[in-house]
Order: C-alpha cells, then sequence, then structure tokens
C-alpha cells in the first residue's frame, strides 16, 4: 500500500499528501523524469491492432489545411487497416480509451495513482500522433495527468476565461485561446492539469501520450440515476398507502390541487429519500458499475466441493484488471452489486479492496459466506487465483 507522506519521484519529489494538498484542483504541474527509463506498455503496433477490436474505444482524429481554415474530421473505432492514414502524413491522431482494462501493463501504471480514491480514477487514454498531430486547444472537465510515452509533444497551456467553443467542428476546440505557458515533454515527463485548464498538444514528430483521467460526476446525473435505481424499490421502502381524504371539504375551484394532496406527495417522496443506508447502497453500487463494453471470463474451472480441512484458496486471489472495487462504512461494491458484510470479514473485503490481492494467509480466517462469495466472483471472473498470469502475459509469453 502507497505510503502517501513519502516522497516519490514520480511526483517531483512530493508527497502525495503533499500534491493533493498543494496542487490538486489547484494548479498545474510539470514533472520532468516522473518515469525513468519509462517503456511503453504498448508498440505502435499493437496499439492500432487494439484499435481494430471493438474491446476498447477508439477515434482517429485529422487536421487538414482548406482554403487557409483547419477542418477537423472525426472517425469512431474500430479503425481497421484500411481507414488509417499513413504514417508519413501528418497532423493525425489515434486515441484509444481504457487500455487499463485490456492490458495489464497500462492497468499497473494506473494504479500508480491509487493516493487518489478509486471512485474518482477513470481510465488510461493512449494517444498516437504523427508529426503535428493533436485535437486542437481544448479544456477537461475533470483532473488529467499527461504521461509522454514516446517521442515528444509540446504542451501550451493557459488558464482559461473564454470557454466558448468553434462552431461547425466535430471537436470542442476553444474560439478563443492564447497560451500562458509551453512546455516540451520526453518520454517518462508528466503534466498534471486540474479541471478547465486550457491546453494544446502538438506532436513534435510521431510521439504517443498517456492520459490518466479522472471521473467527475455532475450533480443532476447522479441525483437522477440514484432516483432511477431508487424507484426500482420504493414500493419495498414506503410500501402503498392510498391518499384518503375524509375531511375535505366542497370547492367552487374543482381545477385547483388540493393542498393535502401535495403534502400526501411530499411525504411519500421525503420517506423514499430518507433512507441514509439504502442511498450509500445504490451509490455504490452506481460507482462500482463498470463500463458497457466491459466483460469477464473465468480462468477457473467450475467450483468443486472442497475436502475438508483443505485451505479453500491456496494460491490466494487477485481482482481481475477490470473489476471495480469499492466499500463505504455500511456496504461493500464489485462490478455494481452491493453487500453488507458482517464484522468478521469487513476488514478482510476491505483489505481486498485496497490490495486488490489477498494472500492465502489472510484469507485463512474467512467465514463461511465470505468463501462462498470468493467461489462466486472467481466462477463469474471478477478475481482469479493469484497464481494465475494474465490473459496479456500469456499471450506475450
Amino acid at each position: 500500500m502507497m505510503q502517501i507522506n513519502q516522497p516519490i519521484s514520480m511526483l517531483a519529489g512530493l508527497s502525495p499528501k503533499e500534491f493533493m494538498q498543494k496542487y490538486w484542483q489547484k494548479k498545474p504541474l510539470l514533472i520532468k523524469g516522473a518515469f525513468k527509463d519509462f517503456k511503453p506498455v504498448l508498440s505502435r503496433a499493437e496499439l492500432f491492432e487494439l484499435a481494430e477490436s471493438d474491446e476498447v474505444q477508439s477515434r482517429l482524429i485529422q487536421a487538414k489545411l482548406l482554403d487557409g481554415k483547419t477542418q477537423w474530421s472525426v472517425y469512431h473505432g474500430p479503425i481497421t487497416g484500411r481507414g488509417k492514414p499513413s504514417f508519413s502524413e501528418e497532423a493525425w491522431t489515434l486515441l484509444v480509451q481504457g487500455v487499463d482494462l485490456v492490458n495489464a501493463d497500462a492497468a499497473r501504471l494506473l494504479r500508480e495513482f491509487r493516493f487518489i480514491p478509486d471512485a474518482r480514477l477513470d481510465d488510461l487514454m493512449i494517444s498516437y500522433a504523427s508529426h503535428r498531430g493533436g485535437v486542437g486547444p481544448h479544456f477537461d472537465s475533470y483532473d488529467v495527468f499527461l504521461i509522454q510515452a514516446s517521442g515528444q509533444r509540446l504542451w501550451r497551456i493557459a488558464k482559461q476565461k473564454d470557454f466558448s467553443l468553434k462552431q461547425d467542428t466535430p471537436l470542442k476546440i476553444l474560439n478563443h485561446f492564447e497560451a500562458e505557458k509551453e512546455y516540451v515533454l520526453d518520454p517518462g515527463d508528466m503534466l498534471y492539469l486540474p479541471p478547465m485548464y486550457a491546453h494544446d498538444g502538438i506532436a513534435v514528430g510521431e510521439c504517443m501520450t498517456y492520459s490518466v483521467g479522472f471521473r467527475a460526476p455532475k450533480s443532476d446525473e447522479l441525483a437522477r440515476e440514484i432516483f432511477l435505481r431508487l424507484s426500482d424499490d420504493v414500493q419495498d421502502l414506503i410500501g402503498s398507502k392510498l391518499y384518503s381524504d375524509p375531511d375535505q371539504m366542497a370547492v367552487t375551484t374543482p381545477a385547483q390541487i388540493p393542498l393535502e394532496l401535495k403534502h400526501f406527495a411530499m411525504s411519500a417522496l421525503a420517506q423514499a429519500i430518507d433512507r441514509p443506508i439504502i442511498f450509500s447502497r445504490l451509490l455504490g453500487e452506481m460507482l462500482s458499475e463498470p463500463k458497457d463494453h466491459v466483460w469477464f471470463q473465468s480462468s477457473v474451472p467450475a467450483p468443486t466441493k472442497v475436502r475438508k480441512g483443505a485451505h479453500p484458496f491456496p494460491s490466494g486471489i487477485r481482482l481481475d484488471d477490470q473489476t471495480k472495487m469499492l466499500y463505504d462504512e455500511h456496504f461493500i461494491f464489485m462490478n455494481g452489486e452491493g453487500w453488507r458484510a458482517t464484522s468478521k470479514d469487513k476488514t478482510l473485503m476491505r483489505l481486498l479492496a485496497n490490495q486488490r490481492t489477498l494472500s492465502r494467509e489472510e484469507l485463512t480466517n474467512a467465514s463461511e459466506d465470505a468463501v462462498d462469495l470468493i467461489r462466486n466472483w472467481l466462477d463469474a471472473g471478477w478475481a482469479h487465483p493469484l497464481q494465475m498470469l494474465t490473459k496479456q502475459a500469456l499471450n506475450k509469453g
């Protein structure tokens, strides 16, 4: 587990605690040599092969000068060889999102940033760009770490005030952008930018850049999703009491909604919402929900009866790279499902969520319920025996 008070080179000698206090969502930070002797997790050929599959989301972006104006085009993947420009052509970019979900090395790189809560950590995106390639000056509504993986990229950044966007373009490009600072990043360098900080990255020769992005849910989206999930349980929560009005008087304004009926409706809504435990469960299930294109594959045979006295998990277990496991004071959550952990298993499950592995020794005192639950996770492919190699490692071998 990361020591948040210890200085690390990845953060320019700051400790994670200092970085979060001084820079997170406050100001940019350039870190030269954040990753010593950095090796890309994928070669150019491997990245383009990945972009041809439907396991990831990919986009091909091109910029062409026509009649003195830059014309942008965006093609959504899978990106086949026929639709790819030649590597000698300038000013085009391939973006591949969620590489951490399909590549073990990318997943390990993303875990370097787990001094930030997993509920906020989103994915690792890889950008390949030919010379002068980029996506134009823009801003993100979330924090981002930009890691230079190969080649060089010029970053122009500014604390933007005017967020108006250009019209008639398929990208969200700023209408007016004036750089305040410029940096050229070499392999292993990293640039942190807080939300809404304008930036424009331009490839100097061909290059690859990794973007570590974060989830920044909007209040209306959170409320809408929780309301939708709550609606599925509302009858069980508050029952189905009928409105009654034995004291209703005769009226001369029949079209007016009775005040008592309004109060009845407000009371029903308040009863449904005023469930802190239910709210905790719904929020955790929502935050741990895997992305739509994620699928799991079991790496173990069908569960068999364990010999009496034998250890149920002799090699320990690890979570699948695609698994999202979170917890709060009441529940543990995994891939959109929630469980109320008993006091005996609560510590064990929280340890698994934080470490993403449990050794044979750590699993020794797991309750029967916890053992059954872990077996189900193994069978679903949400977790694997610790000794099992990842699919990517097997492919490399």
